[in-house]
């Protein structure tokens, strides 16, 4: 109890103390020293052990009482130093907005997925296509059912798709499902291209959980293989120049048959082989096939009169390769001392 006595006396003239200078490393102290996990109100409740069971319950009410003025303390400490800033900002100079702009100022940057995004519109601009947005958030019929991706498809595992609430809507996997926003309701011909984010559980030097991908479709009478490869062809080397080198891969995707993948020459090592390519002298861009006709049923689009080609690269890995990364994550950290050395356009876009 005479310890008690002497806390609540110490309390109240520390409290005096502080009101008359409030400073915030100081109240943040206070706060330490009598409110803390080793504090002294702690260690407090820590002898109710040793306290005889006939006083146990006063010293119990006593310790609480105490603990409730030292928060109340600490609350009036806080909001006069809040109320002192606030004073010392408008007894400050006031800002004198005449003053010239240091010349020294460092002005911000585009982000390289930004210029490259740019980059690859301006491309499809003037090949005629037109650019479709479509949400992040997405559910299971444009995502999925729409793109021939039944319910026992690995692409649905957890562990290649974030999925929320339980099932209902993902973080869209692919930018692929702003294909069915485009056709539905929607009469052929159809050239659109879409860009935006991705997300996906992976993570390495090549891959980013949440990545960029853009999107092309076209849906007209009489297109072939041979009209999708010429255009994904003229794409990159007017991406990387015309002497870059590019290669189609038979591959499965299930909204379109045929499909392929298709790989580039690897701008970093010149297909030399290096440790981005994983020394084979190829990076994987993306994927591509004629448009599945169970895809155009779930669009009511009539696959005997039309068909259609699309195709999905990835950004990021496109940025990667034209600026010069040797990792895909560095896009991503944030640094400005790395972001500010990106010209305008692409080391290889000529």
């Amino acid at each position: 109890m005479e310890k008690l006595n002497k806390l609540a006396i110490e309390l109240e003239q520390t409290s005096e103390s502080l009101k008359l200078q409030p400073d915030p490393a100081a109240v943040e102290a206070f706060r330490i020293e009598w409110l803390g996990k080793k504090g002294k109100i702690a260690g407090l409740y820590a002898t109710m052990k040793e306290i005889d069971a006939a006083d146990r319950r006063e010293a119990g009410q006593r310790m609480n009482r105490l603990k409730q003025n030292a928060e109340s303390v600490l609350e009036q400490l806080e909001q006069l130093c809040v109320q002192s800033q606030v004073q010392q900002s408008l007894q400050r100079e006031p800002l004198d907005v005449t003053l010239p702009v240091a010349e020294h100022m460092q002005l911000g940057s585009h982000h390289p997925v930004s210029l490259m995004r740019r980059r690859v519109f301006e491309i499809f601009h003037r090949l005629g296509y037109v650019v479709y947005d479509g949400p992040d958030i997405e559910d299971d019929f444009y995502n999925f059912e729409a793109l021939n991706i039944g319910k026992d498809h690995p692409a649905r595992d957890m562990a290649d798709t974030f999925f929320l609430r339980s099932h209902e809507y993902v973080l869209r996997t692919h930018t692929s499902n702003t294909q069915i926003h485009g056709m539905l309701g929607r009469t052929p011909p159809i050239k659109m291209i879409s860009a935006g984010r991705c997300f996906r559980v992976d993570n390495d030097a090549t891959h980013s959980p949440m990545f960029h991908q853009v999107e092309c479709l076209a849906v007209d009478r009489g297109l072939s293989v041979g009209h999708m490869k010429g255009l994904i062809e003229t794409f990159l080397s007017e991406l990387f120049g015309s002497r870059v080198k590019t290669r189609f891969r038979s591959s499965f995707f299930p909204f379109v048959e045929p499909g392929a993948e298709v790989d580039c020459e690897c701008v970093l090592c010149g297909g030399a082989g290096c440790r981005v390519c994983g020394h084979s002298g190829w990076i994987e861009i993306g994927g591509c096939g004629m448009v599945d006709p169970n895809v155009f049923e779930a669009v009511q689009i009539d696959s005997e009169e039309y068909s259609g080609f699309a195709f999905g690269f990835g950004i990021d890995r496109m940025a990667m390769l034209a600026f010069g990364l040797p990792d895909l994550r560095d896009l991503f950290v944030g640094d400005t001392r790395l972001l500010s050395q990106f010209p305008d356009q692409p080391y290889f876009s000529h």
